[in-house]
């Protein structure tokens, strides 16, 4: 707990360092950017979705039989899938933004999307965020189904035992926990591939004319954020896979492994986005720098 404790912490302080700097420059200007309005959506989820994590972790160590109160289980694990799924798709919406906004493609549909996307963006957020809701809410259902088909109440009537057996009601959560993180996960595959086709294309285009080009330094950045995202998201995968395998089961160093992961995640990605970004990135070594200089003074 001391560590998972330590590691959720260190992420909520990174993305509320972006959610706060992207609201202060929101204030300012009266405006943001598409690019903007991902990342302050993203950090806004990712925040909440620590949060909601921490508490889970702290009650089934510190207080388990406070989720044995009816109605708790379901609701932190319905906000736990809304904020995940919300998590990966708005992420996934980012790298289609940097792929639509920096690809440098012929076709038709690209340019029009290329056009078009900074109306499409909102939207895509829309979308990402009802469909997230959905996911919440079957989630839900589902365990509140379980909880239902298994309740044995006391007599005040609102405990319940815990040796509830929902075992057979995992795989349809997992079914649809699967299904945002492999349809979220196909999106960043897709961007990655077009935006290397891209580059490549544009980098011979160059060679052969003999020059440097400002798009050619946005395309490796571009990329270089792609990338390690799909570096990130596909540890993060793999321990959804080990989830699968282990979750019924006691293995208790597994799942631990599984919980660091998980919760390293949002913190260890939203850094790389404010170290990628150099507004982001001097704001955050000033902020640093600050503090240092008040701790030597002490």
């Amino acid at each position: 707990l001391a560590i998972i404790t330590v590691e959720v912490f260190a992420g909520m302080w990174i993305n509320a360092f972006l959610v706060c700097v992207l609201c202060i420059a929101w204030v300012k200007k009266k405006t943001l950017n598409s690019n903007e309005k991902i990342l302050l959506l993203l950090g806004c989820s990712r925040f909440c979705c620590l949060c909601v994590s921490w508490i889970y972790h702290f009650l089934s160590k510190i207080y388990p039989y406070c989720l044995y109160v009816y109605h708790i289980l379901q609701l932190l694990q319905g906000a736990y899938s809304f904020l995940n799924c919300s998590n990966f798709w708005v992420s996934a919406c980012l790298c289609v933004f940097y792929c639509i906004k920096i690809a440098n493609f012929r076709n038709r549909f690209f340019i029009y999307m290329k056009v078009k996307i900074d109306r499409i963006v909102p939207w895509l957020l829309l979308l990402s965020v009802i469909f997230s809701l959905v996911i919440g809410i079957l989630v839900y259902d589902i365990i509140d189904e379980a909880v239902c088909k298994n309740l044995n109440f006391t007599c005040q009537q609102r405990f319940w035992k815990a040796t509830i057996r929902i075992k057979e009601h995992f795989y349809p959560i997992h079914f649809l926990t699967g299904f945002g993180y492999t349809t979220s996960f196909m999106a960043v595959i897709f961007s990655a591939v077009f935006l290397l086709f891209s580059l490549l294309r544009h980098k011979h285009k160059m060679q052969t004319n003999s020059m440097n080009s400002l798009s050619t330094d946005a395309h490796v950045r571009a990329m270089k954020s792609i990338l390690s995202f799909f570096i990130i998201y596909s540890i993060d995968f793999s321990s959804f896979i080990l989830t699968l395998i282990y979750s019924s089961e006691h293995q208790n160093h597994v799942m631990f492994l599984v919980y660091l992961i998980q919760n390293a995640f949002p913190g260890v990605h939203s850094l790389i986005l404010i170290f990628s970004n150099p507004k982001l990135e001097k704001t955050l070594i000033r902020i640093l720098s600050c503090m240092k200089c008040k701790v030597c003074m002490r």
